[in-house]
Parts: structure tokens; C-alpha cells; sequence
């Protein structure tokens, strides 16, 4: 076995003890992501990904109901093969594809907005067990009680918090369910050169389609006529008022909840090299300049 020196031995051991492997392995840590430790692993046959990460009850992230659903992912044909989950450890095909961007949603609106709709209608046919719903405004709601019972730094702010998400919420429209990502960062898009792949699916559950697509927008940075380019594709027409607004509103949603994620996980997470405390600060300045354009454009 080798391994690059910043990786500790435990780290060293708990893969090695992983029963997969063929002949030799070679480890290297993959850079990416703010909650869980990823390597990209090389053993005689092939690399794979494996990924530390323990139940998150805060966050709502349970690693049984992910693992499902990245093997109904791999089934669907959205994500990478899954060999092994148990214990903390997930480990799935590396792909060797290309990490997309901010710039590369952009430049590719409509084939990311086809690849989300085809993810959204046929990811139901394949999740198993009892169904589990994402609403971004109950995800509002509970960090608020989380954040308060934590004694958070936060706790003065949450009144203000709670009325958006509700200014929010009423201005969403009824749309049909389906089965959404909920943590469309472009850096969860992947692209092998022929197709687009889906990764990490933490957040996954029954919702409707606003969410991921005013989190992709907002996490790739779209302009309003290029979030109108994402709508259009994906409803597969140019979209009206309302649905204008909702997606405005909905982008305002996705950054609070961003910033309240940030907030509990001030409290209960540590991972190595990541300031919480920034990226919350970085999130409600993003947050106030969606608020501005929202009530600006759509009033309060």
C-alpha cells in the first residue's frame, strides 16, 4: 500500500481494511466538499472513490437512505456505480470525468436542464422503502429550532430568518412532485466527455423541481436571462410570470437555507481547513443581494 504523507494512519488503515481490493493499493485525497473526506483509491483493477461521512441528524443527512439512493441513481443511469456502504464509508466508481464549474452550467444550460428533468421523472421508479421529502422551508424551519437549542451566535437573527422563508414559501406556485437532488453545486455535475453524471446524494428526496433549479442557478451564479434559458429548457417553454417569481424566491430560499446549514454546522461540524463561520458570512451577503433583486423586481 502507498499513500501521499498528509494522510493519517488511521485514515491509511480504515481504507486498507476495506474488503475490495485487489493486489496493491494507492490512496490520494480528493479536494472537494465541506462536510465529508473523500479519496480517490487505485488497486489492481481500477479506482474507486471512497467517502467518510457519519449520520448528520442536524442536517437531516442519513447515510442508509443516501446509499439507496445512489444505487437507484446508479440504476437510473445518473451516477457512478456503488461496491461498498456501511459503517461511515461509501465507495463508488471513480469516473475520471471532468468536475464542472460554475462556467461550464453556464455554458451548458440546456443539457444540464435536460439531464435535471430526466433525473426528476425517473428517479421515483427506482427509490425503495419507505418515501422522504425535502421542503426547504421546513429544512428552514428546523435549523431555526436547532440553531436556538444550540445557543447559537445566530439565535438574535432567527425571527428575521423565519419571515423570508415564509415571504418565501407564498410566493411559490403548485408544481407535480418529483424526486429532486437538493444540492445542485456545480461541483456535483460531472462530465466524462459523452455524457453528465450526478454525485453525492445526501440531500436527495421528494420535492418539486424549484428547488434544484433555483439552487443550480444560484450556485452557478446565472444571470436573470440565463435563469430564464434554465426554466424555459426544463419546462420546455418560455416560463410565465409567476414561475419567474417563484424561482427568484426560491433562489432566496437556497441561499438562506446555505447559510443556515453553515450556521448549524458551526456548531457540530469541524472539517479540516474549512471556516464555517466565513462561508455563512459569504452566504447571507449572497442572500441579501437575491432579497434585493426579489422585492426589487417582484416586490415583498
Amino acid at each position: 500500500m502507498t499513500a501521499t504523507s498528509a494522510l493519517s494512519d488511521a485514515i491509511k488503515e480504515r481504507i486498507a481494511a476495506l474488503p475490495l481490493w485487489q493486489g496493491d493499493i494507492h490512496i490520494a485525497l480528493l479536494k472537494g466538499g465541506i462536510s465529508n473526506e473523500s479519496y480517490v483509491v487505485e488497486d489492481d483493477n481500477r479506482k474507486y472513490v471512497v467517502r467518510f461521512g457519519k449520520d448528520y441528524p442536524f442536517h437531516h443527512v442519513f447515510r442508509d437512505r443516501e446509499a439507496m439512493t445512489a444505487e437507484a441513481a446508479h440504476r437510473a443511469g445518473f451516477a457512478p456505480e456503488l461496491f461498498h456502504a456501511g459503517d461511515g464509508v461509501m465507495v463508488t466508481a471513480f469516473l475520471g470525468a471532468r468536475t464542472y464549474a460554475a462556467s461550464d452550467v453556464r455554458a451548458n444550460i440546456s443539457r444540464v436542464a435536460h439531464m435535471i428533468r430526466q433525473f426528476h421523472m425517473t428517479m421515483p421508479e427506482h427509490i425503495l422503502g419507505p418515501g422522504f421529502m425535502f421542503w426547504v422551508f421546513h429544512v428552514i424551519r428546523d435549523y431555526a429550532r436547532t440553531l436556538k437549542a444550540g445557543n447559537s451566535r445566530m439565535v438574535p437573527h432567527l425571527a428575521t430568518y423565519l419571515a423570508i422563508a415564509a415571504e418565501m414559501e407564498a410566493a411559490q406556485r403548485p408544481l407535480p412532485i418529483i424526486f429532486s437532488h437538493n444540492d445542485l453545486l456545480p461541483a456535483n455535475i460531472l462530465d466524462d466527455g459523452n455524457r453528465l453524471w450526478l454525485i453525492d446524494f445526501e440531500y436527495a428526496g421528494f420535492s418539486t423541481s424549484m428547488f434544484d433549479l433555483a439552487g443550480l442557478a444560484s450556485n452557478a451564479g446565472l444571470s436573470e436571462d440565463e435563469s430564464e434559458v434554465l426554466l424555459a429548457a426544463y419546462f420546455q417553454g418560455p416560463p410565465d410570470f409567476e414561475l419567474k417569481r417563484a424561482h427568484a424566491a426560491m433562489q432566496c430560499a437556497s441561499l438562506l437555507r446555505e447559510a443556515m446549514w453553515s450556521m448549524v454546522s458551526e456548531l457540530y461540524l469541524d472539517a479540516p481547513g474549512v471556516d464555517y463561520v466565513a462561508y455563512t458570512t459569504e452566504n447571507l451577503q449572497r442572500l441579501d443581494q437575491a432579497l434585493d433583486y426579489y422585492r426589487t423586481e417582484y416586490g415583498k
